[in-house]
């Protein structure tokens, strides 16, 4: 499976020469829960991601005013404080990068909200979201099962309502948006290739599904609407599908063992793929905001590429 996953490279539409989106890994969680009530479970989520990742990998922070720093020992801080010792300010975004130039395959995002809030008008449907990639390459170097185990450690620390980790176009800040004449075929041709806007996803949410990948974590009530694991274990009854109880009536669902980029040039058959994603279908969310938008042929892209396997 290693052989088919795709080495992207994109460059702006308009010619210049850095790169805005690359081939990668996501791995995101979704919480219905408070920043203040996750804060402490997210710096730990994030520690067990340095430990795992090269030394300095993360190297630059978003400041508050727009600016992007050196990520040293002051910027640490600066982090480490936003996150843990203010935890009843209404929202903590943080970001952290391998590159401040081009798009590195590194990259730490947090959307912590106060969902009790009056600023949120949607709070039945937001969440705080937190989201971590690798480069394709750190994938090949240490094997599925080593990713699969990070992953789980990642899962443990959070009380996660729905999360998965995929192959993805790795693009923070939503950077594709400068190369989308080339995201589009990419995505008509990968459908296991996830492309992400953590902020706005967890916006709107909620306890609902975003799809079927790889790594698929089902928390409540999304469990047990889906028939608990015992009904799931007899409709995905494939032999590379695999099954994981966690602790808090808790679900991973794991397709195989490699994620598959699912490459309809190749007359790519993943049946465990659409069979799940035909059983999370009544539970998919709806984005607020049609990002897929800004993309021809439509302005109901975001929708239909968010069911492109329940087709």
């Amino acid at each position: 499976m290693r052989e088919n996953i795709p080495v992207i490279r994109l460059q702006p539409d308009l010619g210049d020469d850095g790169v805005v989106a690359r081939d990668g890994v996501v791995i995101c969680f979704f919480m219905r829960h408070s920043h203040g009530e996750v804060a402490p479970a997210i710096w730990r989520a994030l520690q067990t991601y340095l430990r795992a990742i090269p030394p300095q990998a993360l190297a630059w922070y978003g400041s508050p005013d727009g600016d992007t720093l050196p990520l040293d020992d002051k910027g640490w801080e600066h982090i480490r404080k936003k996150m843990l010792e203010r935890p009843q300010r209404n929202a903590c975004h943080i970001h952290l990068e391998e590159d401040c130039s081009a798009v590195g395959g590194y990259h730490f995002e947090y959307d912590g909200r106060r969902l009790d809030a009056p600023l949120f008008s949607d709070n039945e449907n937001a969440t705080s979201g937190v989201l971590f990639t690798f480069p394709t390459e750190y994938l090949l170097e240490h094997g599925p099962a080593h990713l699969h185990a990070l992953t789980l450690e990642l899962a443990r620390e959070l009380p996660f309502s729905f999360g998965y980790a995929s192959l993805a176009i790795v693009a923070p800040h939503g950077l594709w948006f400068a190369a989308r004449r080339s995201v589009i075929p990419l995505l008509s041709r990968y459908l296991g290739l996830d492309i992400y806007r953590l902020r706005e996803t967890s916006g709107h949410i909620g306890t609902r599904a975003r799809g079927a990948y790889w790594l698929t974590f089902l928390g409540q009530p999304l469990l047990g609407q889906l028939g608990g694991e015992e009904g799931l274990r007899h409709k995905l009854s494939f032999p590379q599908v695999s099954f994981q109880p966690l602790e808090g009536e808790r679900l991973l669902i794991t397709l195989g063992e490699w994620p598959d980029a699912i490459d309809t040039a190749n007359g790519a058959y993943v049946p465990e793929y659409r069979t799940l994603a035909h059983l999370l279908e009544p539970y998919l969310y709806e984005e607020r905001d049609d990002w897929f938008s800004l993309l021809p042929p439509g302005t109901d892209n975001m929708r239909r590429w968010i069911r492109r396997l329940c087709q």
